[in-house]
């Protein structure tokens, strides 16, 4: 058995990192042995360490421990992307949070990361149907981690949540792949419109700390919004906005702002747009 395991981790590099992370943490803190044991260490892979910390945190008494690991279980199974999702996450914390030493931190203490996960497995949910369950997860989300994001918005891989309090992301919108965001983002609707209400915003963004992004408008690939921002109208590409309401104020002043986290205005040049 102990052979099999072995071979498993040396297929998957970033679990058998997670894991040799896991094993100095706890020879440098025996005190974590219970908590990395139980979330880590006791686990054959990612997928069911990602299952188990899922349920530790969001189970209740309207909802078993047991009952939430099932769930989990059976969606990792069912759909690879979310495996995928997962380990890109991981990553693109590790890269752009200088706070982030070891890929063991996001899945033991980043509730940004754990809630992504949870925001997958629920819209997988969505996806197949089982909406009432998808949306339990939601609450359980807001209530456990601060972050309300609907089942229903597209989210894609190697987001970065930083801080991640007061995370809000309506039901039709639309997140490319690595955007990072800092905490009391909104991504939400202008009234009580309905259809499709919500902000589209595509690769590469970054969006500081308590900036607001409303209706369905969409934000171009490579752009900064500055912190505090409220972003009301479509803003283009590898661009720089600021201001309330918000307005280009020069170009992004980087390649990949999302990766680079720069939020200063300083050295943004004037745009051409």
């Amino acid at each position: 058995m102990a052979e099999a395991r072995a071979h498993l981790t040396e297929l998957d590099p970033v679990w058998a990192r997670i894991t040799d992370e896991a094993k100095a943490a706890v020879a440098e803190e025996p005190l974590l042995g219970g908590l990395v044991g139980a979330c880590v260490l006791h686990h054959k892979t990612l997928e069911k360490a990602l299952s188990y910390r899922f349920a530790a945190k969001l189970s209740s008494n309207e909802m078993s421990m047991v009952l939430l690991r099932e769930i989990a279980d059976e969606a990792y199974a069912a759909d690879p992307c979310l495996s995928e999702a997962a380990r890109a996450d991981l990553a693109a914390i590790v890269d752009r949070d200088p706070a982030c030493h070891r890929m063991l931190q996001p899945i033991l203490y980043f509730k940004g990361f754990q809630a992504m996960q949870a925001y997958r497995l629920a819209h997988h949910l969505w996806r197949v149907g089982r909406k009432d369950l998808s949306y339990f997860i939601q609450m359980r989300c807001s209530e456990v981690y601060g972050i309300d994001i609907h089942p229903g918005a597209r989210i894609g891989k190697g987001i970065m949540i930083d801080h991640a309090h007061s995370i809000v992301i309506g039901e039709t919108a639309v997140v490319g792949d690595n955007v990072s965001m800092l905490h009391s983002v909104t991504l939400g609707g202008t009234g009580k419109e309905d259809e499709d209400r919500h902000p589209k915003i595509e690769d590469g963004v970054l969006i500081g700390a308590g900036a607001k992004v409303l209706g369905n408008i969409r934000v171009g690939c490579c752009t900064r919004i500055a912190a505090g921002s409220v972003v009301l109208k479509d803003i283009p590409a590898h661009v720089t906005v600021a201001g309330v309401p918000a307005k280009v104020v020069g170009e992004a002043g980087c390649e990949h702002p999302s990766v680079e986290m720069d939020q200063t205005l300083d050295g943004c040049t004037k745009s051409r747009v």
